[in-house]
């Protein structure tokens, strides 16, 4: 086994991890002069973005969109030259596929909880609209340090309002069950008005009248032409170009804090962390470990048992995603970029997104073809991801035919399934990730970062990716700024 010394010419960073938390953490590394080694077990790079084809039309096969109110993930897909590349939807408006009909998307809500009763007019039942209105009667509902966003909201408006909006929206976002996500982490400036207020729809109007007294300006979210799988590619080529080593194909089976420079054991090659591939041993000044949570707790269990014990407790959401291509002559499909579908209803589809629609650019390159994609898979179902690929077409194109009536016959059909893709993120996750942050800040060159920390979406990886590199570095100003003002992750709309 080769052991390399990397200690002369300055401090040595290994980031372990080529998704786009990894790579967005080597760029940082880069911007602050450190000599920089990455580590993949796969074979690829971009983790869950990818790009691919499917009737000779270039598309996402992953997460599809980012939300671009955040700055991170624009302003990284800007550095590494795609700025010409950033496309705003060419619709952001969708339905819900609920009580046997499409749905126009309410307005006026925070995830789903709404302001008033009429906001969510046309999806709830007359007696849910009036058990919205007794919001205002009830005593105050405590929600203290969590709690779950169903538990809370239902409490609040009724069992309605999260079976038909809230549940479809979180399930967008984390494919995970809003009776059991945080209130805390997954919509954070709810529960901070929450907090303070005795009505939930008094607390959603106070957000609303805050956001009219601030407007932004420019869209929402961004997609990137040829497909956000290729933000992670154009980040690797710069992180390459300006000296970084990537390495593809080499799981990281050891991470060890290294002996003690001038001792027996260490020789010449000694340094703060040793980092064992297959055939390659790295010695590094600091490590930052952008893994999902299971290879997380692996790596970390001989160096802070403690940390690796909290991070083997985060579960994750299994999902597919199903795309499909047409002959688009003839075909007429609902207006807007998709819709989402309310596990309340029975269907199997999660969402569906109209892609030749939403973007632009598919279109263009495409003439006469019509790309749409599915999405199966919540938290806790593993029978439907079970199925093969072909039973999993056939549903698509089954709900597919009851929501919009669609009935013709794909020339193209990919799946793509995406084995514990998502974390979940339960009431006292916030609790959870400070104290495996307390546990890892007790070795002197470590960090953490990634979608199980502070949010799932592309942006909030990008955010955790930096504040780590900033922690190594002894800045806390990013890392506390996640802490006191949770990242919103909420991403891609429809279908996502």
């Amino acid at each position: 086994m080769r052991e390399q010394d990397t200690r002369t010419g300055g401090r040595h960073v290994v980031v372990i991890g080529g998704g786009i938390a990894g790579l967005a953490a080597a760029h940082r590394l880069l911007d602050r002069g450190e000599r920089v080694t990455v580590v993949e077990a796969s074979d690829r790079l971009g983790g869950k973005l990818l790009t691919g084809e499917i009737a000779g039309a270039r598309v996402d096969l992953g997460a599809e969109s980012l939300l671009a109110r955040r700055p991170e993930a624009v302003g990284l897909a800007r550095e590494v030259g795609l700025a010409d590349r950033l496309r705003p939807p060419a619709t952001a408006t969708a339905s819900l596929w609920t009580r046997g009909a499409l749905r126009p998307m309410p307005k006026g809500h925070v995830m789903g909880v709404p302001g008033t009763a009429s906001a969510l007019t046309g999806v709830l039942s007359d007696e849910g609209l009036r058990r919205i209105e007794r919001d205002a009667e009830l005593p105050r509902t405590e929600v203290g340090d969590d709690v779950a966003v169903g538990e809370f909201v239902a409490a609040r408006l009724g069992r309605e309002v999260v079976d038909r909006l809230v549940e479809p929206l979180l399930g967008g976002v984390y494919a995970g069950d809003a009776y059991r996500i945080s209130l805390r982490s997954a919509v954070p400036q709810l529960f901070e008005a929450a907090r303070t207020h005795d009505s939930l729809t008094e607390a959603v109007r106070e957000i609303q009248a805050k956001a009219a007294g601030q407007p932004q300006t420019g869209p929402v979210f961004m997609g990137i032409e040829g497909g956000v799988g290729r933000l992670p590619l154009a980040v690797a080529e710069s992180v390459r170009a300006r000296g970084a080593e990537i390495v593809t194909g080499a799981p990281v089976t050891e991470l060890r804090r290294a002996a003690g420079a001038g001792s027996p054991e260490a020789g010449a090659a000694a340094g703060r962390w040793r980092v064992v591939t297959p055939g390659r041993v790295l010695h590094a000044d600091a490590v930052v470990l952008a893994v999902p949570a299971p290879a997380a707790a692996a790596l970390l269990r001989a160096e802070t048992p403690a940390a690796a014990a909290e991070l083997a407790t985060v579960e994750y959401a299994s999902m597919a995603l199903v795309t499909l291509a047409y002959r688009s002559a003839g075909i007429t499909l609902p207006e807007g970029s998709g819709f989402l579908v309310p596990p309340v209803d029975g269907h199997t589809i999660k969402a569906a997104t109209f892609a030749s629609r939403k973007w632009g650019w598919i279109a263009e390159e495409n003439p006469g073809l019509l790309v749409l994609r599915t999405s199966v898979g919540r938290h806790g179902e593993t029978e439907v991801l079970g199925r093969e690929d072909a039973d999993l077409v056939e549903v698509s194109r089954h709900d597919l035919r009851e929501a919009t009536g669609l009935d013709a016959v794909p020339v193209a059909t990919r799946v793509t399934r995406w084995h514990e893709g998502l974390p979940q993120y339960p009431v006292g996750h916030h609790a959870r990730v400070a104290r495996v942050r307390e546990h890892v800040g007790a070795l002197p060159g470590l960090a953490v970062c990634g979608a199980a920390y502070d949010g799932v979406g592309v942006p909030a990886c990008v955010a955790s990716a930096y504040a780590a590199v900033d922690q190594l570095g002894g800045d806390r100003a990013g890392l506390d700024a996640l802490i006191t003002n949770p990242v919103r992750s909420l991403h891609g709309g429809a279908g996502e």
